[in-house]
């Protein structure tokens, strides 16, 4: 497994970019740990430097507020079985295929719920930069997507540092104190334990600071 720094984790994106086939890359790491801000930054960066890549978050594969409140899944909302994930794997096949324009959902935070085909995907897009939480877990039908991932790197920070983060993103989103901290050592702790497990899997890690 390779550790990549920021320099070098741009450079190793550049040349899955610069290939002949569209690529996949995958960002995955515990949550809070910066996927989203980490995989923006990047793919920002790339296309500035003339590269034709797009960001695609796992995350609007949630199951909508309404599916969970009905199957009684609102209590563990982040969980692996509270996403379509056979819809997700069928997007990255579609992805490969590279035929035409995909359009994707996006999970919109201050709403709590997806909003479906939000996010453009043009044939002309050499690299797909894609974050989530479940990108390595060895169970279907995620195993089948790792599959169609070209590479997948997991964030390592500090668990003092992560968690600090997870309560705050929840107070901004309106829980109280006491629930944005049972949130945080509750059913994200116990989705970040599953998550931390796959590490092995990865093809780097990645160290931000």
């Amino acid at each position: 497994m390779r550790s990549l720094d920021p320099a070098a984790a741009r450079e190793r994106a550049a040349e899955l970019a610069t290939r002949p086939e569209r690529a996949v890359l995958g960002i995955t790491g515990a949550p809070a740990a910066g996927k989203s801000t980490y995989a923006e930054r990047l793919v920002a960066e790339l296309i500035a430097d003339g590269l034709k890549v797009a960001s695609l978050p796992m995350d609007g594969y949630h199951l909508a507020q309404s599916a969970l409140d009905t199957l009684g899944l609102a209590s563990v909302k982040g969980a692996p079985h509270t996403f379509d994930a056979a819809g997700f794997v069928a997007l990255l096949r579609r992805l490969h295929e590279r035929d035409g324009t995909v359009w994707a959902p996006r999970f919109d935070r201050e709403l709590e719920d997806s909003i479906a085909a939000s996010i453009e995907i043009g044939p002309e897009i050499d690299l797909i930069v894609t974050e989530g939480n479940y990108l390595l877990l060895d169970q279907e039908p995620w195993a089948t997507g790792r599959q169609l991932l070209d590479e997948v790197w997991y964030i390592d920070l500090p668990e003092d540092v992560r968690h600090a983060r997870l309560e705050a993103r929840h107070r901004r989103f309106g829980r109280s104190s006491e629930e944005a901290h049972d949130r945080t050592y509750g059913s994200d702790e116990r989705n970040a334990e599953l998550i931390a497990s796959t590490r092995p899997s990865a093809d780097a890690v990645l160290h931000l600071s």
